[in-house]
């Protein structure tokens, strides 16, 4: 698999811990032997600093506008919106999302205020409500995100979740989780917390290519115990569009990135997870 040429294990312990480390500024893939845990309580969350500064605010405001335009405006764009609207892939997202609005929801978007990646990754989650109108409401967190960020997000139209979720969310209705170069450890917990078959089916997922952890596991057998336990198992009933990059400017903000969606048939493709 070519794109993972891309990515390094880097063994930090000799109690083989390891670490995917992704060549971008600001946040890392990280498949680890911590323990995942379905039980752990969700906590509450506020910005580390205390107010939001307007002056930062407005400045951040005037990045994103510029970066909306610059994406919107971009072939990487017009290649994104012809794959979505291909007669396949829109299928797949009919068959999720129905005809009512739902809702995205992004986790680990990083600081968009520090670097343009996070950036790019933002516009594009709001061009694609935009332009779709089965999109509903957009919820955000990131435990890094400023007062000022948050503030500016929900300026943008989005709502910032007082709650550290760590990737549980449990659907209730139709739902696209919107995680480019989240952890693994994310993605996992999301499945986890949606083992079901009503569940699974009600779930869209941009995210990290589950092909690419796949080829990972291949190398190193051990590196899947926790981690990526519940990615590894939704592989066979997993459909993968793989995101197509059409210049080096977007290449580090989506590299490695797909459209997951999950059509498990049969309780027996859920068994139990270790």
């Amino acid at each position: 698999m070519e794109a993972s040429a891309k990515l390094a294990l880097v063994n930090h312990t000799k109690n083989e811990d390891w670490t995917v480390v992704l060549p971008r500024r600001g946040k890392k893939l990280i498949c680890s032997r911590r323990n995942s845990t379905p039980e752990a309580k969700q906590q509450s969350w506020v910005p580390a600093e205390s107010e939001s500064d307007p002056d930062r605010g407005l400045k951040l405001i005037q990045k994103m506008g510029i970066c909306n335009k610059k994406v919107e405006s971009s072939q990487f764009y017009q290649n994104f919106l012809e794959q979505v609207e291909n007669p396949d892939i829109l299928n797949s997202f009919h068959k999720v999302v129905g005809l009512k609005l739902k809702m995205m929801v992004i986790y680990g978007i990083g600081s968009i205020e520090s670097y343009e990646t996070p950036r790019f990754q933002l516009s594009l989650a709001i061009l694609m409500k935009r332009k779709f109108d089965w999109i509903g409401d957009m919820e955000v967190f990131d435990p890094i995100l400023s007062a000022t960020e948050s503030r500016v997000l929900e300026s943008l139209g989005c709502s910032v979740l007082s709650v550290n979720e760590h990737g549980r969310r449990r659907v209730t209705k139709p739902t696209l989780f919107y995680m480019p170069h989240c952890e693994a450890e994310l993605y996992n917990n999301l499945l986890q917390a949606n083992w079901e078959l009503e569940l699974l089916n009600h779930i869209v997922l941009f995210g990290n290519s589950f092909e690419m952890y796949e080829f990972l596991s291949e190398i190193k057998k051990s590196f899947v115990v926790d981690s990526t336990g519940h990615i590894l198992a939704a592989r066979k009933f997993t459909e993968e569009y793989v995101i197509k990059i059409a210049s080096d400017d977007y290449l580090t903000a989506f590299h490695d990135s797909s459209w997951h969606f999950f059509s498990p048939s049969l309780d027996t493709e859920l068994l139990l997870v270790k």
